[in-house]
């Protein structure tokens, strides 16, 4: 059994151009928080060292950093948002009530304890956000799950931001998964299995016997595990490292889990369903830094180019691998907020309309906050537009079993 060889490290890293993360000494918090500070009022600002502290011990500590630093990672303006959504973007969408349907699902994606009358605003939002998304990018194709991804990015960086970040996760990070097929999907799940059998060829085995196939991975996949996981906290933490490495990078976590839990997968009867049930439930006590640092240690000794044959069981050119080089070099040249806020002005646009004042709250909690008199005017406004629809009951791809989910494979 080949074991995955570690690297002598201080769970500090850098990333270079191809999506690998270099390690490099690790820092405490005011350290780290000086460092990300200078990286954003630097110019052009320093996204190596943004991606650095994205992917290292603690992720971006705060929300407030994350609403400064994302945007970087992406090569968003803060200064040219999209415009909110305005009542067309519903109109005769084809996603329409799927998106509705998956939306009124979500609850469990807000906070515990969040009254029902602003956690409905937030839905309304994140319905506009998507659909939005989807009328700007026609090529792009709705999949549940999605929905999962945009709440996450809803509830950190605010309406604007949202639109704006999602936008490029789906023409980039996203791409494959937002065919009018699963074949590119599938693609990507086929790398799981040549991860785990360059490390541990028993348990490679063991789940070929099985029969399992890569499906119990499929909504860690597509969702960024945020449909998965418990705690938002640790959906932030791997969204902090997926935004600053390579599209493939959730497959290699998804390795890595599934090699973390080894002796509970051999201990299991070999039989698909059991082994599925098994995999398909992660712990909520998971070692994160632990396996995000052995995560990144499995892409270096096994870049995709390394496994792209063996996980090609069909030809497939994978759009947001081919993509990605170019993408991350797009980021290198960006102004820092200071100058564009200096540029914006001169321009004689108002930030007070649809800029970063506009888009980012500074605290997720004013949300929902009471006396809060715009939440309260969208509840008014939003409950007008929508009408009494009522629609039919369908369960997402996360929630169907192995044996519908396989008939898709």
């Amino acid at each position: 059994m080949k074991r995955l060889k570690r690297k002598k490290h201080n769970a500090g890293v850098g990333v270079n151009g191809n999506g690998s993360v270099s390690r490099e000494p690790s820092c405490g918090r005011k350290q780290k928080l000086a460092e990300i500070h200078q990286a954003l009022i630097s110019d052009p600002v320093d996204i190596e060292t943004l991606r650095r502290a994205a992917a290292s011990k603690g992720g971006l500590l705060t929300d407030e950093l994350r609403r400064k630093v994302w945007p970087k990672l992406l090569n968003i303006n803060v200064y040219k948002l999209p415009h909110k959504p305005g009542r067309d973007v519903r109109e005769n969408h084809k996603d329409y009530n799927q998106v509705v349907l998956d939306v009124r699902r979500s609850m469990k994606r807000f906070p515990k304890g969040m009254p029902s009358t602003e956690r409905a605003v937030l839905q309304e939002q994140l319905i506009d956000i998507i659909l939005a998304v989807l009328k700007h990018n026609p090529q792009l194709h709705y999949y549940q799950g999605y929905h999962d991804v945009a709440v996450s990015l809803l509830l950190v960086v605010g309406e604007q931001m949202a639109i704006a970040m999602l936008d490029t996760l789906s023409n980039y990070h996203l791409r494959d998964f937002m065919d009018p097929t699963m074949d590119s999907t599938k693609h990507i799940l086929n790398y799981l299995m040549p991860i785990l059998e360059q490390v541990d060829t028993e348990l490679h085995d063991f789940m070929i016997r099985a029969e399992v196939g890569n499906i119990f991975a499929l909504s860690w996949l597509i969702t960024w595990f945020g449909h998965v996981l418990s705690e938002f906290k640790h959906t932030l933490r791997l969204y902090d490292f997926f935004l600053a490495s390579h599209p493939l990078m959730p497959i290699y976590l998804a390795a890595t889990i599934v090699l973390h839990r080894e002796k509970e997968v051999k201990q299991t009867e070999c039989d698909m369903a059991m082994v599925h049930h098994l995999l398909s439930r992660i712990p909520q006590d998971l070692p994160y830094e632990l396996l995000i640092g052995r995560a990144q240690d499995l892409f270096d000794q096994y870049p995709p180019s390394l496994l792209a044959k063996r996980a090609a069981l069909q030809s497939r050119k994978s759009l947001s691998i081919s993509t990605f080089q170019a993408f991350q070099l797009s980021t290198l040249h960006q102004r820092p907020d200071s100058v564009l806020r200096r540029l914006t002005k001169a321009h004689g646009s108002s930030t007070s309309k649809h800029g970063l004042e506009a888009a980012l709250p500074r605290d997720r909690g004013q949300l929902w906050g009471k006396g809060n008199r715009m939440v309260k005017m969208a509840v008014w406004g939003l409950s007008a537009t929508l009408g009494a629809a009522v629609f039919a009951v369908a369960h997402t791809a996360m929630d169907w079993g192995p044996e519908v989910l396989l008939q898709l494979f």
